[in-house]
């Protein structure tokens, strides 16, 4: 007999960047697809010599069993690196460690969704987001956004409509639009959580990656600015993208109920992120060498997110249009079918292939209404001379 499964999982299917993965692997291919860091950036010295002191001084705490919430010294480590970004008298109890920040969005999931309930996220916004809040449940809505982030009024208006159970935002170099939220908007989103009493979620893997002038503070550090907004606020944060995603090292800090729920489902989930790998993380920061490996990473980015604009401007002229992000690993992009070129980006991931250039559509990001005129590409993980041949390639196959 054929096995009978969850009914959650009607609700989902693979994702489709996972599938276009499967493509990849031909010869020669250029891809602009993925959402990985460059790992010939990892500090690989800096994390070895980490690894070895946290086996040194506290053999014991680094490859035991461990606590739920985190390792007590990483929690401290964190605490003091978002303090060091404007988050006022965040102790290390305020936090947990997850086993990346996708743990803490799940977790959140698990924590808060009821079928049925509505989610507001962005549109468009991370794909594994949409899938797991719909895992749970979940009737997910989107907020629309430009440039500048999500467009506040229009969040407003769906607040009242839908009454959320929360909403998801990337307010900093969001995935995959690269949008920004703006200083304004972030505070009027905070007063928009006091006003309605709704929890946002403000998921910041990219807000370090910036290549010019920082970014406004977190909407967490601003929540110091809207008096009675820190208990409507939950915030993910990640080493993924800054140091190692093999690490999977990432936290929530959220109000004192919502962190004991996650806590709990945590427990049920995976004990405890690997301690070892905590441990490493802790020394890592303590070692103050992530200053000048973000420095060195934010420069490379920045190099390659300007050459990958100046080719696009280049190479497909009027024929796509996009806003150059300010930090982040993304460029969210829109075909305009001028000059009688493609405006499907399915149909040009499929001719970009045949290219040996690889791209994402953009319709999988969006929970409603998507606009498959959209593709996302990462500069990431391709060098300045690979990045001009990618996009000559891309220009071929428009």
């Amino acid at each position: 007999m054929p096995l009978s499964f969850a009914s959650r999982l009607d609700n989902v299917e693979t994702s489709a960047i996972r599938e276009l993965f499967k493509l990849l692997g031909k010869p020669g291919i250029i891809s602009f697809a993925g959402g990985f860091p460059d790992s010939a950036m990892f500090d690989v010295e800096g994390l070895r010599e980490a690894s070895q002191r946290a086996l040194a001084e506290e053999p014991g705490g680094a490859l035991q069993y461990g606590a739920t919430e985190g390792y007590e010294p990483l929690r401290t480590q964190l605490a003091a690196f978002e303090r060091s970004k404007g988050v006022a008298d965040l102790e290390p109890h305020q936090l947990i460690v997850t086993t990346g920040s996708q743990q803490a969005l799940d977790l959140l999931g698990k924590t808060m969704i009821d079928p049925g309930d509505k989610v507001i996220v962005e549109g468009p916004t991370f794909l594994a987001t949409i899938q797991c809040f719909r895992l749970y449940g979940a009737d997910v809505q989107s907020a629309p956004i430009d440039a500048h982030g999500v467009q506040v009024d229009r969040l407003e208006e769906m607040i009242k409509e839908h009454k959320p159970k929360f909403v998801y935002l990337i307010p900093t170099f969001g995935n995959p639009s690269g949008a920004l939220l703006s200083l304004e908007r972030r505070r009027k989103v905070l007063e928009l959580a006091v006003k309605y009493k709704v929890l946002i979620v403000e998921d910041d893997p990219y807000g370090d990656l910036y290549f010019g002038e920082a970014p406004p503070p977190s909407i967490l550090a601003l929540t110091k600015e809207v008096p009675g907004s820190r208990e409507w606020v939950a915030h993910c944060g990640s080493m993924s993208k800054v140091l190692s995603p093999g690490l999977r090292v990432g936290w929530l800090v959220a109000q004192p109920e919502l962190l004991a729920k996650a806590t709990m489902c945590k427990q049920f989930s995976d004990a405890h992120t690997s301690t070892f790998a905590q441990a490493t993380a802790a020394q890592y920061l303590k070692s103050g060498r992530m200053p000048e490996t973000l420095k060195n990473v934010r420069r490379k980015y920045g190099e390659r997110a300007s050459v990958m604009a100046e080719s696009l401007r280049k190479e497909l002229g009027d024929a796509i249009e996009f806003t150059a992000p300010q930090g982040g690993l993304f460029f969210w992009a829109r075909l305009t079918g001028a000059g009688g070129k493609l405006k499907d980006a399915n149909v040009l991931a499929k001719r970009a292939i045949e290219n040996n250039v690889a791209f994402v559509p953009g319709a999988p990001f969006f929970a409603k209404d998507p606009d498959v005129a959209t593709l996302r590409l990462s500069f990431a993980t391709a060098d300045v001379e690979k990045t001009r041949e990618g996009i000559a390639r891309l220009a071929k196959a428009l």
